[in-house]
């Protein structure tokens, strides 16, 4: 199992992990709220400003206080994807 590095020495494993987002957009505000009153979000942003949120397989949703960048870039495995163009296979 993978584990991968949010911040402030929080681990989530990289198997569990269905996506990576900014938390700007309003869906994803209203995602989290929903989270919070299911009893399913994860708050490891330490109080400071969320800026990536990671929506787990299970139904969580984490905070975290990283960049969506930088922590997608943790995943180490081209999981960084630019302008959400995916690579052609050559």
């Amino acid at each position: 199992m993978k584990l991968v590095n949010i911040g402030f020495g929080n681990m989530v494993s990289a198997q569990r992990v269905i996506a990576i987002v900014s938390p700007d957009s309003a869906p994803v505000k209203r995602l989290g709220q929903e989270a919070r009153e299911r009893g399913m979000l994860i708050d490891a942003s330490f109080g400071r400003k969320t800026q990536a949120v990671l929506v787990m397989d299970s139904g969580h949703v984490i905070w975290s206080s990283l960049p969506a960048g930088q922590v997608s870039a943790r995943f180490g495995d081209g999981a960084e994807q630019q302008d959400g163009m995916e690579e052609e296979p050559q």
